[in-house]
């Protein structure tokens, strides 16, 4: 079998101009990237606005192992296979971070003959959103520390001589950290403002992975340019010395943070393997952010698959990213997906049935490789917990069941049975990563009648609870909690942000991805544990909340051999090799 890169090299890719031709789209609707990618200009919408939207799937998965389950593989593979059976389809997923490409995970792009293509650029600078986002975000970090220093050195006459107010800003109550997209947990606490009193006031600071940037953010979830500026307007950076919010408008700097984002704000258009358009737009890290594609690429894609189907994916599993794209970005965007489709595999749910240890890097574990109808019948509870949580949201469940070549029939029964018995409308075997559209047929099919059920979406939560009752109610209901407790900086953020109003924004939480609780060591579906919440932070112009769910951290660290020790170029062909 070849590699994912080798079978990506291979594809005979179409102009990307031809590809959106095919769509709906024209030259003029597109800022071309080269030969195989391009921008797509938002005014799209408006030439759109009277069709009506393509039917609207969120692919999501099982609490997944270290190595990932195939959920970007199924999405791009589903897609496939409705193209394969006839349908019209887009796909819309995000762009994946330097962290986990040059980290432990590798690329994001797909696998075998599910992917988008280039794949090289779509694991690596693309169309430079990430660069754009890490720009605006550390024009606001450098904006903070300019101010400390100018306002302590500057009389009041002489600040509004200069159009400006004294903000007073409390150095010890700042939220705002710079990013970087790659993994360096040496950056996640430091001291900045070191040397002479030219160089700034010293402060303890520190470095987020710049996908889990509110910028970022509130890229995925704003709706047009003018909604953007005033979202980056609304960022608060920290407080005053008086306990009153500083935002990015105070500062100075939500405009030129607009002028930079004004490009990344357009959805990336690229295609697949089997020449499908894809569009590709904002970031991943689920258990750390929301973790879903941006509404705005959504909005054109359904409109441009009229009749159609729209397959888009959340990060990680159903307590994580599609938690968040029903409670969060749905919330927003006003859209309501026609099914749920909830990707499984053997490992994992052998995984959580008690099995070994799964390490990227080592080789699988014999339990992992042979039959064990045993191991894999305790770890199914995984998969039921996860149906009964889409389930709760009104929206037909589809499970796919991802097949590896160790997987045998036997096992396979076992999890459909599970699937069917949970509450899901059917499971179905892909196998995309092998044969592609070919391998999605029938889960296709199956996901097409799922998406003419009826359903009756419901939010999780209403606005109006208080934050408290938010949060136990996602641990509750979502992860199976049996309570939850606030640590001190936790229960003081939830008494100032409900004083300053901020207690009816949806919210974000930010746990491990590797289990249904905060421990990533407990497997399978846990009941009855204490959630702990550490902090929480206030993501206003994004428009949600983020609690910190025990020691989760917002920078990861490099594994110690790196996925970046594999890649390289070849100087002879100028291709990049070893990449994923």
């Amino acid at each position: 079998m070849l590699s994912d890169l080798e079978i990506a090299q291979a594809a005979k890719l179409k102009p990307i101009v031809d590809i959106a031709r095919e769509a709906g789209l024209e030259e003029d609707d597109l800022d071309l990237y080269g030969k195989y990618k391009a921008k797509v200009h938002l005014d799209v919408l408006e030439k759109l606005k009277g069709r009506p939207n393509g039917k609207y799937i969120d692919v999501t998965a099982i609490t997944p192992t270290p190595l990932g389950e195939g959920k970007t593989v199924t999405t791009i593979g589903l897609s496939l296979g409705l193209n394969h059976i006839g349908k019209k389809v887009l796909t819309c997923i995000r762009q994946p971070s330097q962290g986990p490409t040059f980290g432990i995970k590798g690329g994001a792009a797909g696998g075998g003959y599910a992917q988008v293509v280039p794949m090289e650029d779509f694991n690596l600078h693309l169309t430079g959103d990430i660069h754009a986002v890490s720009a605006a975000h550390n024009l606001l970090a450098a904006a903070i520390d300019a101010r400390i220093l100018h306002d302590d050195e500057m009389s009041d006459e002489r600040l509004a001589k200069l159009g400006l107010k004294r903000l007073d800003i409390d150095p010890y109550a700042l939220t705002w950290n710079r990013v970087l997209d790659v993994s360096d947990r040496a950056l996640r606490n430091i001291a900045t403002g070191l040397g002479t009193k030219d160089d700034g006031r010293p402060r303890q600071t520190g470095f987020d992975i710049a996908v889990a940037s509110e910028v970022m953010a509130i890229l995925a979830l704003t709706t047009d340019l003018r909604d953007l500026r005033g979202r980056l307007g609304r960022i608060v950076v920290g407080m005053d010395k008086k306990g009153k919010p500083v935002t990015a408008e105070d500062l100075g700097a939500a405009g030129a943070m607009t002028v930079l984002m004004k490009d990344a704000i357009m959805p990336t258009l690229m295609q697949t393997v089997e020449n499908t358009p894809a569009f590709v737009h904002a970031g991943p890290f689920a258990n750390i952010a929301h973790g879903n594609n941006s509404i705005i690429a959504d909005q054109i894609g359904l409109k441009l698959v009229t009749g159609g189907y729209l397959v888009t994916e959340s990060g990680f599993g159903a307590d994580c990213g599609m938690e968040k794209f029903f409670d969060i970005k749905c919330r927003y965007s006003g859209l309501v997906p026609n099914c749920v489709v909830i990707v499984a595999t053997v490992r994992a749910l052998k995984m959580h049935g008690g099995g070994p240890r799964v390490v990227p890097g080592r080789d699988l574990p014999q339990a992992y490789q042979k039959e064990n109808l045993k191991l894999l019948e305790k770890g199914l509870c995984n998969l039921e917990a996860c149906i009964r949580i889409a389930r709760q949201y009104g929206i037909p469940v589809v499970v796919a069941v991802n097949r590896f070549t160790s997987d045998t029939e036997g096992e396979i029964e076992l999890v459909k049975n599970a699937a069917v018995n949970a509450g899901a409308e059917g499971a179905f075997t892909s196998e995309v990563w092998a044969k592609g559209g070919a391998g999605g047929g029938e889960l296709a099919e199956a996901v097409a009648a799922a998406c003419e059920k009826p359903s009756c979406f419901q939010f999780l939560y209403p606005l109006e609870m208080s934050i408290k009752d938010k949060i136990e109610t996602i641990a509750t209901r979502v992860y199976g909690a049996g309570g939850v407790d606030y640590q001190p900086a936790a229960e003081a953020k939830i008494e100032l942000y409900t004083e300053l109003g901020y207690d009816k924004l949806p919210i974000c939480m930010a746990k491990t991805h590797l289990s249904l609780s905060h421990d990533p060591t407990l497997k399978g579906a846990p009941k009855g544990f204490t959630l702990p919440i550490r902090d929480i932070r206030a993501s206003v112009g994004a428009g949600f909340l983020y609690p910190l769910c025990g020691e989760m951290r917002t920078m990861p660290g490099l594994p110690s051999v790196p996925a970046f020790t594999k890649i390289d170029l070849d100087l002879e062909t100028g291709k990049v090799v070893g990449l994923f």
